[in-house]
Order: structure tokens, then sequence, then C-alpha cells
């Protein structure tokens, strides 16, 4: 039997407000499970950086997304927020394209309220965004999936502030589950969203400039954040790439490879140990019988380092 909680049962267990990470692929998702974070956001952004390999600009269609949201989602433990952007269309396409990742294993989906990757900054009518809402909660009633109502509004425009909290309430009586002014970036417009939005709420992409950050957990806590997402799993790979790679391709060796691991301590050439790989063998030697044991290429794999969350293989098939 599957461990796996939902978005809602962690959201209603939680009485504190915590970090998730936005993740990429299954490789990021791992590490952030790892790591122990009980839920994580896939971004829409580095989804198009990671698998078209051009910028967050519209290039990312239902499919790709539909794609990565299974892939995902059935190989983790932890509950998977999908960004949906804008939906892919008007409310009918936000019906088909909430019902499909919903079915593809996305705990929540994120509906922002722009009008189009160009103008990623201008807000819809409220009245068409409303109409989206509602296409939205219907596709996900009876499921697992929640909705989040995101807002593109500026909070440094005190009208504008004003019309993405108004639409965020409405939208919340409408049935969403979670509101979210993706703009707000310190504590003093979270206490102002706080004050006029009801009900569970995210912080979006919380930032430590000079290492200190904008907004702490115990802030949120208070102001009745429930979650805050942040970036740094796709810069985090791209750092250990680089400097991987700069040196290997100094040395023409990939002698620094073997003798730096500043995450798990293990040095070896391949990453497959933190995927448990035996673990796979041995749930197929309970249906045969064998014995098999993973290696690569003949080479055997290392133990799965020390002081890291592991989880049960059923649960990532």
């Amino acid at each position: 039997m599957s461990s796996k909680k939902t978005l809602r049962q962690i959201l209603e267990e939680s009485k504190k407000c915590f970090l998730v990470p936005c993740v990429f692929d299954c490789m990021s998702q791992r590490a952030v499970e790892m790591c122990g974070f009980p839920v994580s956001l896939l971004s829409g952004g580095e989804v198009s950086i990671s698998l078209n390999g051009v910028i967050d600009y519209g290039f990312t269609n239902l499919t790709d997304l539909e794609g990565v949201v299974a892939r995902v989602s059935q190989t983790s433990s932890i509950p998977l927020i999908a960004d949906i952007e804008d939906g892919f269309g008007g409310p009918l396409a936000v019906y088909r394209s909430a019902k499909i990742l919903s079915r593809a294993g996305a705990a929540a989906v994120q509906l922002e309220d722009s009008a189009d990757m160009e103008e990623s900054t201008s807000i819809l009518p409220r009245e068409k965004y409303m109409a989206k809402v509602r296409a939205a909660v219907a596709a996900l009633k009876g499921t697992d999936c929640l909705l989040i109502a995101r807002t593109n509004a500026n909070p440094y425009d005190e009208k504008e502030m004003e019309e993405g909290c108004a639409r965020l309430n409405e939208a919340m009586e409408a049935g969403a589950d979670i509101a979210m002014m993706v703009l707000i970036t310190d504590y003093e417009h979270a206490k102002i969203m706080a004050e006029k939005v009801k009900g569970w709420k995210i912080f979006a992409d919380v930032r430590a400039d000079g290492g200190k950050p904008n907004v702490t957990m115990d802030q949120l806590t208070e102001l009745g954040f429930k979650m805050c997402s942040t970036h740094f799993t796709m810069k985090a790979a791209m750092e250990g790439m680089l400097e991987h790679g700069k040196k290997n391709f100094e040395d023409q060796s990939v002698a620094y490879t073997f003798t730096h691991a500043s995450g798990t301590g293990q040095c070896d050439f391949s990453a497959s140990p933190l995927f448990v790989p035996q673990d796979y063998l041995e749930l197929e030697n309970r249906f045969t019988g064998d014995d098999k044991e993973y290696t690569i290429v003949g080479h055997k794999v290392d133990k799965y380092p020390e002081g890291f969350k592991k989880v049960d293989i059923e649960d990532r098939l």
C-alpha cells in the first residue's frame, strides 16, 4: 500500500509555513525528496529550459507538460504542484488542461491571470479570469488535485494590489483552494495580502538578497501562509555541472569528479547510487526468485548515501 500523502493532508497537518522547491524533471524531484522537502512545484520556466532548451515564452505545450508531470509524479513519494501558466487558452482549454494534468498525477495546478507569455505582467479582466477559475474548479471536482489561483497583479501599484486581492478572494469563494500573488517579494506586501485574502496562501519565489531572507518562514506562518516556493534546483544543477565540466575539460580527465562529491561525500563517476538501482532488481527478484545484482558495465554501484531520506521502491513505480 502506498504511503504517499495528498497535498491537502500535508497542508492540514502542517503547523508552519514550509519551503516548496521548484523542480523541472525526475532528477531534481529526486533531489528535493532526498533532502526531506514534503512538496515540490514544477516550474514552467525551468521545464521549458530543460525540456525544450528555450526560455519560458510559451513554447511548452500541454502535451509536453502532461508528459513531465506524469513521469515526475509517478516516480516520487511527495506531491507535485504543476504550473499550468494561463491554462493554454480560454475556459474550455483550462477545463481540459486541469483534467489531463490531475489524471497525470498533479497534486495541484497553478492557474495565473495573465493574458499570454508576451504580456505576462498584464492581468486579464477579472470576469475572464473567473471564467477560467470556474472551469478549473469544475474539472478538478471529485479529485485530490487542488487549485492554486495566482494573480500577476503588481503589489507596488495600490490600485492593482486591491484588484489582485479582490480577484483572489473571488477565486477562493468560487472553489480555488490556495491563493498566490506572485510579484510579492517582501513582508509588508505579504502582510497586506494576508489581511485582505482569506484562506490558504502560498508566498512565491522567496529571495535572500545579500544572504538574508526577505521574509522568514516564522513571519509567513504568523501571517497565515502555508507554503513558500523557491528556485534553486536548476541553478544548483548547472553550478555543479559547470564546476565539474570546467575541471574535467581542463584536465581532459574525470579525476576531479572521482575525488569531489560536495553533496553526498561519495566519490564516483555516476549518480546511479542516488536512485537506489538495486531496489528495483530486488523487487524483480521477488517475482523471479533470482538474485540479480545491479552493475554499471560490470562495476558495482555504491550504497545509498547516509543522511538522506529513502523511499520504498513501491512508491516509485
